[in-house]
């Protein structure tokens, strides 16, 4: 099969367009044939080698942790799921990735793609909100009429929450630059605070939950616009615990769940219309260096997608 193979950590001349075998099927995955996956963020903190202390890769690796397809074989013990089932999943970050024609995943971890969205559209979706219905809904557990804050609304993980914090019921706050604001009303924020004139502790009532996706000053500074018994989740750094003691806060840093029964309820959503995907560049897969340079700029809107099929 084609794929984006790394032989090594490095720049992105290391994500070399080859051939390679197709991936062993164990007796509970399904083989995925794989028509779109996307680029994140972690992507390219793998491929630059900044994870490498925690997550032990071996070489070759193809990296890329989102999928949308069509299911071409399926494991011995499998169940869920047959031959010729369109699907999505985020696979298991412990074994090779997306950039690839193929990738065989765990059937806990994939569910049928929501029929209203193209591949495309649906490989933006699982690695982004898993992160954000981990965050809001596992962790802070958020609840109708909740105040919530979104840093960095108009990024993936961002602009999924935003509508999923709608979804639920919640009245939302989220920071863009000026280029974003009428992006982030559409998806429904009730605030837009533009950082680059304002500073959002200085406009914003007290919230009770933030979802933390910027870290550093912005996160320590998140403590200050919370309610006492507040919680505050972060897809970056851990937070500080002194500033959460002070401020009378929970804070979590937040490693993404993987299932797909969630996946299966946020199928549900966007099939009701309450989550649309966002997706800002689609490219082939053989253009990924390009996509990963987009994304280290740090200020992609929604998701950059990648056609393979």
């Amino acid at each position: 099969m084609k794929a984006i193979v790394m032989q090594q950590y490095g720049h992105a001349d290391v994500l070399n367009y080859t051939e390679i075998d197709e991936p062993e099927l164990k007796p509970n995955d399904i083989l995925i044939e794989i028509k779109a996956t996307s680029v994140n963020p972690v992507d390219w903190q793998i491929r630059e080698g900044y994870l490498q202390q925690m997550i032990p890769y071996e070489f070759p690796l193809i990296i890329g942790w989102d999928a949308a397809g069509v299911v071409k074989k399926i494991g011995s013990n499998v169940s869920k799921f047959s031959v010729g089932d369109d699907v999505y999943s985020s696979p298991d970050m412990m074994r090779n990735g997306t950039y690839a024609e193929y990738v065989a995943v765990n059937e806990d971890m994939v569910a049928k793609k929501p029929h209203n969205l193209t591949y495309e559209e649906a490989a933006s979706i699982p690695l982004a909100g898993l992160t954000a219905w981990t965050c809001l809904v596992d962790v802070a557990k958020i609840t109708e009429g909740e105040r919530v804050l979104i840093q960095g609304g108009a990024g993936g993980v961002g602009s999924f929450a935003i509508q999923l914090a709608k979804a639920y019921g919640c009245w939302v706050a989220t920071t863009g630059s000026s280029k974003n604001t009428d992006f982030l009303k559409q998806l429904g924020a009730d605030q837009v605070i533009n950082y680059e004139e304002e500073n959002f502790e200085d406009v914003l009532s007290p919230v009770d939950v933030v979802l933390e996706t910027i870290g550093g000053d912005v996160q320590n500074r998140s403590f200050k616009v919370m309610k006492k018994g507040g919680r505050l989740t972060s897809t970056t750094t851990a937070p500080d615990e002194q500033l959460a003691k002070d401020y009378g806060v929970n804070a979590y840093q937040v490693s993404m769940g993987r299932d797909g029964e969630t996946l299966q309820k946020m199928a549900e959503l966007i099939e009701a219309e309450k989550i649309k995907p966002v997706v800002e560049h689609v490219m082939n897969l053989s253009d990924v260096k390009e996509g990963h340079r987009i994304s280290a700029t740090g200020h992609a809107r929604g998701k950059i997608v990648l056609k393979v099929q």
